[in-house]
């Protein structure tokens, strides 16, 4: 089979042609179809650069403010990753070296990524947001042997550079950056391209073969490197197309687009999820690219203005936006329909419990069902909702995705019963016996952690959910998230979901407050609606007097909705929550800040 050849019309016979609940169908006649040969900038660059219009057909909308935008067709993508390739290989780059790419959303890091991949070198994203250590680290471990780096991360980069002893060559996008393979300056990135031909031969990677390298988040340990074959862009699919409602797909749901280029969808992506991380990589930019539709690249500071205005600028139609990100939408503009023309058919969330608060938000407000998803950098986009083919439950995980094997497991390997909690788990093989794609090839240089991330056939993923009676999962939070109260099981994401329906918070995160006669105490740290930092502001009385109202106002209104055990008996109001650069709230963060506030305590005599 020609790599080109996969799509998702293959894996899906059959396609429902109502909005009835159709997931057992859609679970029981999927089926994977991976060929040997298969390479991931093939098909979601090169297929679409060969076909017809591709002089036309944008690729990228990339944007640094609201008001400018330039658009990039498929052709120049191709044109200029293939230009790029051939600058990477007279650099020396071979079969299976690490290319470190540390840029924002732009045009150039889509390019990065095709020349990387297409060459059968393996991709390795890293934030731009990264300090030296966590750079230092990921390009040390990694060995990689160049670094390609924007206006921002070139500087940080080249510092690196004596502790890199692989990082031969850093390539500077950006005009600031000087012709010099020296040892302290970066290579022009626009001056090396313009020396290159327009023509590359595609390397022939088999479906195994390493294609990215993500590192995790590292919450203990090290992070580890994640290293992701080509085939997992397929793993990815059935996900991708359920989450955004049958995504690239014709009017009439029935075809995707082919590799001649014929298509009906208007679909226009936009997220404003990391290119560096899994869901802004594996969640928006190659899937997207995959169906031929372009995808909003934008260059700048995420607030509930730009979000808005961006969807209406481009008419945008599916988004992948952070619960984190809803909830400063939803009390920045209540009615943002009053306020902008939105085009949203669909709308997919990750990272934390969207909650019922939000939920009824984008219904109600946006126009959409949010779908949540749930997924790891190793095993990404498997469990799931689709609102056009199987109803959400508001604040539900959803059920494994059509190819997915999912089950929560408890401390021995067994299914959980329902409504007990147990560890999110996959398993090697599909419904139907056949390997599911989606897995990644293990650990970066550690075989021990690969395999302890395995039981036998099964992954699990070390988050906590419980399964109703219909198949749905909740999540309860990491298995280091839940905590202990009183002898009470407390998982935060309820208690946070509560909290945020109260007008005066945009966000909340729950951590255990070490007691010395309970254990442990409910303490909730808040972050307070823009209406209420003014109200806070300007108010005569004393700062410690207001927060107090608000703080008996924020128990009462969990205590009426939430069990007596789970309020929070102590509330600290802070500007900003500490969160990754993936959109989730650090609860490590603050949980170890009290656990070391508590120490301080018992020290003094």
């Amino acid at each position: 089979m020609n790599t080109s050849d996969v799509n998702v019309s293959h894996q899906f016979p059959g396609l429902p042609q109502d909005s009835s609940d159709h997931y057992d169908q859609l679970h029981r006649e999927f089926r994977w179809h991976v060929p040997d040969i298969f390479n991931i900038a093939e098909v979601c660059c090169g297929r679409w650069a060969r076909a017809h219009g591709a002089t036309k057909r944008v690729a990228i909308y990339a944007s640094s403010s609201v008001a400018a935008a330039t658009f990039h067709t498929y052709s120049e993508l191709q044109q200029q990753a293939n230009r790029l390739s051939q600058a990477l290989r007279a650099l020396g780059v071979a079969r299976g070296d690490r290319v470190a790419i540390v840029m924002p959303q732009r045009f150039e890091t889509a390019v990065a990524y095709i020349a990387v991949l297409q060459m059968g070198a393996v991709a390795m994203p890293l934030s731009v947001l990264f300090g030296p250590e966590a750079l230092a680290y990921r390009l040390q471990d990694s060995e990689a042997v160049v670094a390609i780096g924007d206006e921002v991360s070139t500087a940080s980069l080249l510092a690196l550079r004596a502790d890199c002893p692989a990082l031969r060559d850093v390539l500077g996008v950006g005009a600031s950056v000087d012709v010099d393979a020296g040892a302290t300056q970066a290579l022009d990135y626009a001056a090396l391209l313009a020396q290159q031909p327009t023509h590359f031969t595609l390397v022939n990677t088999r479906a195994e073969d390493p294609a990215i390298l993500i590192y995790t988040s590292g919450t203990t340990g090290n992070p580890k490197g994640a290293l992701l074959p080509h085939r997992a862009l397929i793993g990815n699919l059935s996900g991708f197309v359920c989450s955004q409602n049958w995504f690239g797909f014709d009017s009439n749901g029935k075809n995707p687009p082919t590799s001649s280029g014929r298509t009906d969808s208007q679909a226009i992506f936009w997220s404003p999820a990391d290119w560096a991380w899994t869901g802004g990589l594996m969640d928006a930019l190659l899937p997207t690219l995959y169906f031929g539709r372009p995808i909003v690249a934008y260059n700048g500071r995420f607030t509930p203005q730009v979000a808005f205005e961006l969807m209406q600028q481009f008419g945008v139609t599916h988004s992948f936006l952070f619960p984190t990100a809803l909830k400063a939408m939803m009390k920045a503009y209540p009615h943002p329909r009053g306020h902008f023309s939105l085009k949203l058919q669909a709308l997919m969330s990750a990272g934390e419990a969207v909650g019922d608060a939000v939920f009824d938000y984008c219904q109600r407000e946006l126009g959409v069902t949010v779908n949540e998803m749930f997924g790891q950098t190793e095993i990404n986009y498997i469990v799931g909702n689709c609102a056009i083919f199987w109803p959400p439950k508001a604040g539900s995980m959803g059920k494994g995705y059509p190819g997915h094997q999912v089950k929560v497991l408890d401390e021995n390997d067994k299914e959980c019963a329902v409504g007990e909690s147990g560890d999110v788990a996959l398993n090697r093989f599909d419904v139907h016996g056949e390997p599911d794609p989606i897995f990644f090839l293990g650990y970066w240089k550690n075989e021990a952690a690969t395999q302890a991330k395995f039981t036998g056939d099964w992954c699990r993923t070390g988050d906590l959910a419980v399964r109703d009676a219909d198949g749905y999962l909740w999540y309860q939070g990491r298995a280091d998230d839940v905590f202990k109260a009183a002898g009470y099981r407390i998982g935060p994401g309820e208690i946070e979901n509560c909290l945020v329906k109260h007008p005066a918070v945009a966000n909340a995160a729950v951590v255990p407050k070490p007691d010395a006669e309970r254990g442990a105490v409910v303490k909730a740290y808040v972050v307070l609606a823009p209406d209420f930092v003014a109200a806070r502001a300007i108010d005569q009385r004393a700062t410690a007097v207001f927060d107090a109202e608000i703080t008996a106002q924020l128990q009462a209104h969990v205590r009426s909705l939430l069990a007596p055990y789970e309020y929070p008996k102590e509330i600290e109001f802070i500007d900003a929550l500490p969160m990754t650069t993936t959109g989730k709230v650090q609860r490590r963060v603050l949980r170890l800040q009290e656990e070391e506030r508590a120490r301080k305590l018992r020290a003094i005599p």
